[in-house]
């Protein structure tokens, strides 16, 4: 059977697996944001908790990912549903980037900006989010942008605890030393990749400020 001949008569199958790979993705993509950028601005704000903020990230960058899975699957509440326990461990791949993006473009904002918004009057909470974070708006999108590509292709190893997924197509191909199914996963997570890099590098370009 050609592989065009595979791809067709499981289609469905494919296709149910991109979508439950797309919510991974997004969910993950959606806490990180939650959480990395606000810690971005944390140490942007406050440059004595950059190493112990980015020291821990950067210790979670470097667990494989196999054994974060396996370090989180004791915990009562992430054990219970593999979702969560995978979403979990991609959340703490994601952080880096958004954090040290978020910090570097709100640190890189001109003080003299700065300076003229505080004169006419405004609250710290009012520069933050009228004047820095519009102007580092593309920078903070970089570090999005580089935490979704790496959350794509880590995603597939969701599958090991049963979160679905394209790693799917990719763990059952290896076990079975079938080529066709680890291109079924392989092939669709690259898309993905893909275009999630294009697009975001789009939405990046257009959101730079002018110079």
């Amino acid at each position: 059977m050609s592989f065009t001949d595979f791809l067709s008569r499981h289609a469905n199958e494919i296709l149910q697996a991109t979508l439950e790979h797309v919510w991974l993705v997004g969910a993950t993509m959606a806490l990180a944001i939650a959480i990395g950028v606000p810690l971005g601005v944390l140490v942007a704000r406050r440059p004595w908790l950059s190493k112990p903020i980015l020291g821990s990230a950067n210790v979670a960058e470097t667990i494989p990912s196999l054994a974060l899975l396996g370090f989180l699957l004791p915990v009562p509440w992430l054990g219970d549903r593999a979702d969560r326990l995978a979403i979990t461990a991609l959340t703490l791949y994601a952080l880096l980037p958004i954090i040290r993006n978020t910090a570097a473009g709100i640190a890189g904002v001109d003080p003299a900006v700065r300076e003229a918004a505080r004169g006419m009057g405004m609250t710290q909470r009012q520069i933050l989010f009228q004047v820095e974070l519009p102007l580092s708006l593309s920078t903070v999108l970089a570090g999005v942008r580089v935490a979704t590509v790496l959350t794509i292709g880590i995603a597939t190893i969701a599958a090991a605890v049963g979160a679905g997924g394209l790693g799917e197509f990719i763990f059952r191909g290896l076990a079975m030393v079938n080529n066709q199914l680890i291109l079924a996963g392989a092939i669709p997570a690259a898309a993905l990749a893909l275009g999630a890099d294009f697009l975001l590098s789009v939405l990046e370009r257009r959101l730079r400020p002018a110079r």
